[in-house]
């Protein structure tokens, strides 16, 4: 999962690269699945902030559903 970016926090190169390393990947796989999409993004005044937008939303969602996933495993855990 991508790690949240606050303000005033410090990263190390290290995370940095990792973190250009995933959204460039992300990039590349909705470009791929997704052809119109990025065909719309292509070439706006802030297409930049445009994917990085859907980036965040993206693993936000992948986040909770991971988070919701392990919740009901957790469950079926205790009740079995």
């Amino acid at each position: 999962m991508a790690k949240i970016l606050k303000d005033g926090a410090t990263y190390s190169q290290r995370e940095v690269v990792d973190l250009l390393v995933e959204f460039s990947s992300f990039k590349d796989r909705v470009e791929k699945k997704f052809k119109v999409l990025a065909n719309e993004l292509d070439g706006k005044s802030n297409e930049h902030d445009l994917w990085v937008n859907l980036y965040l939303v993206s693993t936000d969602y992948a986040e909770e559903a991971y988070n919701k996933r392990q919740k009901q495993a957790e469950n079926l855990q205790k009740t079995c």
